[in-house]
């Protein structure tokens, strides 16, 4: 098991944890209640961290979550589900109509 990263904020926190586990990538969230210890507690310390389960998973995660902070690029298109069919602007990770999730990697 290894830390990959500390986020700003726990909602931040949560929203990585869910993209690399629909990306099929292992991982656990620590710290998640200690903001209200910062000051007893160096604020450093308190903030939240993603740990992978598998270190082999790191090269993977880290992309993964540089593409969720950096959001769809601005000339992106939507994308087509491939269950149903159905087309998406680009910035939704599941379909609307049948809840297939996009998969992470697909440009």
């Amino acid at each position: 098991m290894k830390r990959l990263t500390r986020a700003p904020n726990l909602i931040t926190a949560h929203h990585w944890v869910n993209v690399l586990k629909t990306a099929g990538v292992p991982c656990e969230l620590h710290n998640r209640y200690l903001n209200g210890a910062m000051g007893e507690i160096p604020a450093d310390q308190c903030a939240p961290e993603i740990w992978i389960v598998d270190d082999r998973d790191e090269t993977l995660a880290q992309r993964l979550l540089d593409r969720a902070q950096k959001g769809p690029d601005v000339d992106a298109r939507p994308w087509k589900c491939k269950h149903c069919g159905e087309w998406l602007e680009p910035q939704f990770t599941v379909c609307w109509k049948c809840q297939t999730e996009r998969d992470p990697l697909d440009d």
